[in-house]
């Protein structure tokens, strides 16, 4: 489905080219996508920001992050472009350190949330979906096993209005 539509794989070719170590772009951007492909919707922007998730221990900078989200905005012209180094993320989610962004992806608050794509130097998409597409495939919304905080998910999908959007999903309170 990704590789139909033009923009993501711009944006896919896009994020390969900063050559960010375990780089993906993930979350809203890719999820809805599926999601309006299987409600048979045209294409639309319901999604607040183009996640993109790397891991690199070795620089921690938000700095660095800052400037690549520029450096993106000034590339297309989107102002969408969100960027987090996962090897710091877990200071402001209060977890353990992430080994990896496949393991950060493993803390985010919905299943179907925590999946994500890059485009390799073959150009071939690689997927980093820790709990499998199983979720975003059946159109079912439920909480990451290592998301601690229920309340905040069961808040977090009611405040999404999802349904609204995408009327076949179903949506698992924690």
């Amino acid at each position: 489905m990704l590789r139909q539509q033009e923009q993501i794989m711009q944006d896919l070719s896009l994020v390969r080219e900063l050559q960010l170590p375990d780089s993906y772009i993930g979350a809203g951007y890719i999820r809805n996508y599926i999601w309006d492909e299987l409600h048979g919707y045209a294409r639309r922007e319901l999604h607040s920001d183009i996640d993109v998730v790397y891991y690199d221990a070795g620089n921690l900078s938000e700095e660095r992050d800052i400037q690549l989200e520029h450096r993106l905005r000034a590339a297309t012209g989107n102002h969408k472009w969100s960027v987090k180094n996962q090897a710091r993320m877990h200071l402001r989610n209060g977890d353990a350190p992430y080994h990896s962004t496949e393991d950060a992806l493993r803390y985010w608050p919905e299943r179907v949330t925590a999946i994500a794509v890059q485009l390799d130097a073959q150009d071939h998409i690689s997927i980093c979906a820790p709990y499998g597409l199983e979720d975003l495939y059946t159109l079912v919304v439920r909480k990451s096993p290592s998301f601690k905080d229920a309340a905040y998910y069961n808040k977090r999908v009611l405040q999404k209005n999802w349904q609204e959007h995408w009327p076949k999903l179903t949506i698992v309170c924690a």
